[in-house]
C-alpha cells in the first residue's frame, strides 16, 4: 500500500482575533504522517533552499556504480545519466514542447478542477530561445511557489499555490547505507509524492508520471529504434516496462527501464498520439485534465514511444496521502576508458529493470530505515552545519558517473565528469588520495582500490601506474608514476588496514607496498641518494613535473615512510622498519631546515645532473620541455596544499611529519597570503571556479617573488585543495579559519550559482572534493584501529557520528564530577574495542568487547594526572 493516512492530527486553537470585522482563527496543526507500514515518514533536513536558490540544484538519485537521474530544485527531472556516461543537460523528450520526463497532478474538489505540472516557475534564463522558451515542459501551468530541502541522499521539493487546494512535496532518495556498498548500489530512484489537502472538502487527486522510452540514446550518441512499452501488473506493483528490440544488445545504450507504483487505483498509457504540431501533448492534456484518469492510445509512435502512469486517491479535507513511484533501470554494458566492453557489477544481480523493482520492493522499508538511521545520526551530530553539509553532500559523487564497478566487483573512477564523457581516466591516484569519504564510509571499496593499485597497477620495479587501464589485463600499460599518487596510496594502505584490522589484507599486499616504496630509491628516481628527501623528477597532481625538493611531495613521502615503518614493525620486518625510520628522521629534519622559510615551506628547484638517467616513467610529458631550465615550478610560492602529507598523517594517526610549530605557522600563512575575499581585483590565467564576490583560497601566492611561468593552476581556486587546507587548520586548532574556508566553498555551491551536489575541478562531481569528509574527522578527533581495537576521540561534550568503513554509529560524551562519561553506540555493523582514548584527557583499557549492531558500550574515563595531560596536549 502506498497511500499513507494521517493517523494523528493534533489541533490547538491558539487565539481568536477580530481584525477589520473579520474573524480570524489562528490554528496550530501538528501532523504526524505514518504510512501503512507504521513508520514515520518525516525526513531529516540539513539544508533549506528558498525560491532564489533553486535553479542550479541537481540532486543525483541512483546507486554506487549505477548512474543517476537528478531532481532539480523546482521539481524538474534533469541530467539523465543512467546509460553509462555523463549527460549533463540531457533531458530526453520529443517536440518543440521539450516534453521531458515529468510529474503532473490533477485535483478535483467539488465542481472545481485544476491540473498542473509538478514544478515551480521556470528560471528566467530559460525564457528566450530561437523558438521561444528553452525550458523543459515550458507550456504547462506550474505551481507559483517552490522550495527545496536536502539531507543527502534525501531531497524534497515543496510546491504550493493559492489556486491549487493540494500542497505537494516530491520526496526522492536511493538507499545509501555506509559499509553496505551492494545495498547502496541499486539502480532505482524512489519518488514519494506527499499530498496535503488544504481544502474544506474532499479532494480527488491523480498524480501522473510520463516519460519517453529513449533506450538507445544516452545524450551523446546512439539511436533509439524498435522500442516498446508494456503495462505489467504483479501482486504488489504495477507499471510500465520499457524495452527495445532494435537497439544493439552489445551497445552501452541497450537495456531496460521501468516506471512503477504500489498505488491501488492506476490508469496508464503505453503510447501517446504521434508528434504532429501540438496534437500529441494536447491529447494528453485533454485526457488527463478531464478526470485525472488516462486512456490508452494505439501504438503509433514507432521508435521512441511515450508512456504515462497515473495513480488516483481521494483525500479527506485536512488530511494527507502519499503515492510512491519507482524508476528502475538496467544498462549492463559499459565502455569507460576500455578498448573492449565491460559489464556493470550491479547488472549481474538483475535480469532487467522490472526485476530490480521486484527484488528491491520487499526490502525497501528496511533499506529506507537504515538510510534514515545514517542520515539522522550524521545530521544530529554536534558539528557545525556547514561541515556536515560539505561532507554529506559531496558523497553524492560516489553515485554519479564519476564512479563505477565492473563485473569482478572492482571499483574504478574517473577524476570527474565532462558534460558528455568521463574526465581523466584511470582512478587517478594523485587525485583520489585526497578524499577520505570512501575509506571511512565504504571500507570494502577502499580496500578494493588498494588491491587494484598495488596488485594490478604496480610493476616488478615498484612503479605504480597512477592511471590504471582497462580491462584489468591492461592495468600496467599506462607506464607512468606520480610521486604524490604512489606515496599517498601507501598511506591509504595503512589507513585501510588499520580501520579494518584485516591482517590478511596487509600480508597479501605488504611485499608490493615495500616494492612501491623502494621504487623511490632506484637510480634516477625520486630519492635516488636514499636520504629521505625527494630531489628527483616528480610528476604530481598539478599535471607537471616538479624538479627538486618541495613540501607537497616531500610530506607525502614522509607520511609514506611513517606508514611503512608501522606496517613493517607489526609484521616483524625490523630491518625495513629501521630503514624507514632513519629516512624519515633525516628527511623531516632536512625539510624543516631547508624548505621552511619562517612563514611556510617552499620548493628548491633542482635539475638532475644527467637527464638521460631519469628513471623511466617519471616524465609524463605535460610539464616543461626544457629540463635544464624547467617551467611550471612552485618555486618560492605559498602553496595551498603544501601540507597535504601532514593532513593525511593527521587523518591516520601518524603524528607530525615536521616541526609542529612550522605546521601551525604555515597554515596561518596560507590564510594570510592565499585567502581572497572576492575576485574583482584578482587576475586568473586559467579556469575560474570562483568569480565576482566569492571568497576562497587561491592555489598559490607569491609574496616573495614569482617564477615567470609557475605551475598551471596557481591562480585557480579548487575545493578539494581548499578542504585539505581547512582540515589542516581544524587539526591545529585554527577552527575559525578552517570553518571560514569551508563556509566560503559552500556559499559558492548555494543552488543559485552552482549545484550543491556538484563540486567541480577537472569535471563535474570531482573526486578530490570528498576531502570534505576529513573536516568531520578533524573536529571529532576520531581514530580507530581494528588492529589494536583502540578508539580515540576528542573529549568535548556532545553527540557525534563515527564510522570506520565497516560499522557506524554515534558517540555521546558528557562530564561527570571528576571524569568523562562516554557511550559508544553501534547502529550498523559491529565494533571491537579494548581501549578508548579521549585525546588529551584520559584513556581506559578493558577486556575485549565487541559491540553488536543496536548495542552500546557506556564507559567512564578519568583524566590523566595534570603533568601528563600537559605533555599530551
Amino acid at each position: 500500500m502506498c497511500c499513507n493516512v494521517v493517523k494523528y492530527k493534533i489541533v490547538y486553537k491558539v487565539k481568536t482575533m477580530k481584525s477589520s470585522n473579520v474573524l480570524m482563527s489562528v490554528v496550530l496543526c501538528i501532523l504526524i504522517s505514518v504510512n501503512s507500514l507504521g513508520r514515520d515518514t518525516s525526513w531529516p533536513v540539513l539544508k533549506h533552499y528558498d525560491e532564489r536558490h533553486l535553479d542550479k540544484i541537481a540532486l543525483p538519485v541512483g546507486g554506487i556504480g549505477t548512474g543517476t537521474v537528478s531532481l532539480g530544485g523546482r521539481g524538474n527531472l534533469r541530467d539523465w545519466e543512467i546509460m553509462n556516461r555523463p549527460a549533463k543537460g540531457y533531458n530526453p523528450g520529443p517536440g518543440v514542447q521539450k516534453t521531458s520526463p515529468f510529474f503532473a497532478i490533477y485535483v478535483r474538489t467539488g465542481d472545481k478542477k485544476v491540473t498542473r505540472l509538478m514544478e515551480g516557475s521556470a528560471p528566467l534564463f530559460t525564457y528566450q530561445g530561437s523558438s521561444g522558451s528553452v525550458a523543459t515542459n515550458h507550456g504547462w501551468p506550474r505551481f507559483r511557489h517552490a522550495s527545496f530541502d536536502a539531507a543527502y541522499p534525501f531531497g524534497q521539493v515543496h510546491l504550493w499555490d493559492s489556486t491549487v487546494p493540494v500542497r505537494v512535496t516530491i520526496r526522492t532518495f536511493n538507499p545509501m547505507i555506509p559499509a553496505d556498498p551492494d545495498n547502496s548500489g541499486i539502480p532505482i530512484a524512489i519518488f514519494r509524492i506527499v499530498l496535503e489537502n488544504r481544502a474544506v472538502s474532499e479532494a480527488n487527486v491523480s498524480v501522473c508520471y510520463s516519460m519517453q522510452n529513449f533506450i538507445g540514446e544516452d545524450g551523446h550518441s546512439g539511436l533509439a529504434i524498435g522500442n516498446h512499452n508494456q503495462f505489467r501488473k504483479e501482486k504488489n506493483v504495477k507499471g510500465i516496462f520499457m524495452s527495445s528490440s532494435g537497439v544493439d544488445p552489445a551497445s552501452e545504450q541497450w537495456g531496460t527501464m521501468a516506471v512503477t507504483t504500489t498505488a491501488n487505483e492506476v490508469s496508464y498509457r503505453t503510447n501517446w498520439k504521434p508528434w504532429r504540431w501540438g496534437t500529441s501533448l494536447l491529447d494528453f492534456w485533454d485526457d488527463f485534465s478531464k478526470d485525472g484518469r488516462l486512456e490508452e492510445r494505439p501504438s503509433m509512435m514507432g521508435k521512441k514511444p511515450m508512456a504515462s502512469l497515473a495513480a488516483t486517491v481521494d483525500i479527506p479535507a485536512g488530511e494527507t496521502r502519499t503515492i510512491d513511484f519507482y524508476l528502475t533501470w538496467d544498462f549492463p554494458n559499459r565502455k569507460a576508458w576500455s578498448d573492449s566492453m565491460l559489464v556493470n557489477y550491479y547488472s549481474l544481480k538483475y535480469t532487467d529493470a522490472w526485476d530490480v523493482i521486484r527484488k528491491t520492493l520487499p526490502a525497501l522499508p528496511a533499506l529506507e530505515k537504515k538510510t534514515l538511521d545514517f542520515v539522522r545520526t550524521f545530521c544530529n551530530s554536534d558539528l557545525p552545519r556547514v561541515v556536515k553539509e560539505a561532507a554529506l553532500f559531496n558523497t553524492s559523487t560516489l553515485r554519479t558517473q564519476t564512479c563505477f564497478r565492473i563485473a569482478d566487483g572492482n571499483f574504478y573512477a574517473w577524476e570527474g565528469c565532462n558534460d558528455r564523457s568521463g574526465c581523466c581516466f584511470g582512478s587517478c591516484t594523485h587525485v583520489w588520495n585526497y578524499e577520505q569519504a570512501t575509506g571511512f564510509l565504504y571500507g570494502s571499496l577502499a580496500k578494493n582500490r588498494r588491491n587494484i593499485e598495488f596488485g594490478l597497477a604496480t610493476d616488478k620495479n615498484g612503479m605504480m601506474n597512477f592511471r590504471v587501464k582497462l580491462p584489468p589485463s591492461e592495468s600496467k600499460k599506462y607506464g607512468h608514476a606520480a610521486a604524490d599518487g604512489q606515496m599517498g596510496a601507501i598511506i591509504k594502505m595503512y589507513r585501510d588496514w588499520q580501520l579494518s584490522g584485516d591482517d590478511d589484507f596487509l600480508k597479501s599486499l605488504y611485499p608490493l607496498v615495500k616494492r612501491a616504496l623502494r621504487f623511490a630509491w632506484l637510480p634516477g628516481s625520486w630519492d635516488a641518494d636514499h636520504d629521505g628527501v625527494m630531489e628527483g623528477v616528480q610528476h604530481n597532481t598539478m599535471d607537471v613535473e616538479y624538479y627538486g625538493p618541495n613540501p607537497q611531495m616531500e610530506l607525502w613521502y614522509l607520511g609514506a615512510l611513517r606508514a611503512v615503518e608501522e606496517m613493517a614493525l607489526y609484521l616483524k620486518d625490523k630491518a625495513f622498519a629501521d630503514t624507514c625510520h632513519q629516512l624519515f628522521a633525516h628527511g623531516s629534519q632536512w625539510t624543516d631546515r631547508h624548505l621552511f622559510n619562517g612563514e611556510y615551506f617552499i620548493q628548491k628547484v633542482q635539475v638532475p645532473a644527467d637527464s638521460g638517467k631519469i628513471e623511466s616513467g617519471l616524465i609524463v610529458g605535460m610539464g616543461s620541455k626544457e629540463i635544464a631550465h624547467p617551467e611550471y615550478q612552485l618555486g618560492k610560492g605559498c602553496l595551498v596544499d603544501q601540507l597535504v602529507g601532514q593532513y593525511a598523517a593527521h587523518v591516520n594517526g601518524l603524528g607530525y611529519l615536521v616541526e609542529p610549530a612550522h605546521v601551525k605557522t604555515t597554515l596561518e600563512s596560507i590564510m594570510k597570503f592565499n585567502y581572497r575575499t572576492n575576485q574583482f581585483d584578482r587576475f586568473n590565467c586559467f579556469r575560474s571556479f570562483a568569480v565576482g564576490n566569492e571568497a576562497g583560497l587561491v592555489m598559490a601566492s607569491y609574496p616573495h617573488g614569482r617564477p615567470q611561468n609557475p605551475f598551471p593552476y596557481f591562480t585557480e581556486m579548487m575545493t578539494g585543495f581548499e578542504y585539505t587546507a581547512a582540515a589542516g587548520m581544524l587539526y591545529e586548532g585554527q577552527t575559525e579559519n578552517g570553518l571560514k574556508c569551508i563556509r566560503n566553498i559552500r556559499n559558492r555551491y548555494d543552488g543559485e550559482k552552482r549545484s550543491p551536489f556538484d563540486e567541480a575541478e577537472c569535471g563535474h562531481h570531482y573526486g578530490r572534493a570528498m576531502a570534505s569528509w576529513s573536516a568531520v574527522l578533524a573536529l571529532t578527533g576520531f581514530h580507530y584501529s581494528g588492529v589494536t581495537k583502540t578508539l580515540a576521540f576528542n573529549p568535548q561534550n556532545g553527540k557525534y557520528f563515527w564510522s570506520n568503513g565497516s560499522a557506524w554509529g554515534n558517540i555521546v560524551v558528557s562530564s561527570g564530577e571528576k571524569e568523562k562519561n562516554m557511550t559508544v553506540h553501534v547502529i550498523f555493523g559491529k565494533l571491537s574495542l579494548k581501549k578508548i582514548i579521549l585525546n588529551g584527557y584520559g584513556k581506559r583499557s578493558f577486556p575485549m568487547n565487541t559491540i553488536k549492531e543496536g548495542d552500546s558500550l557506556p564507559i567512564t574515563i578519568k583524566p590523566f594526572p595534570e603533568e601528563r595531560r600537559k605533555r599530551s596536549d
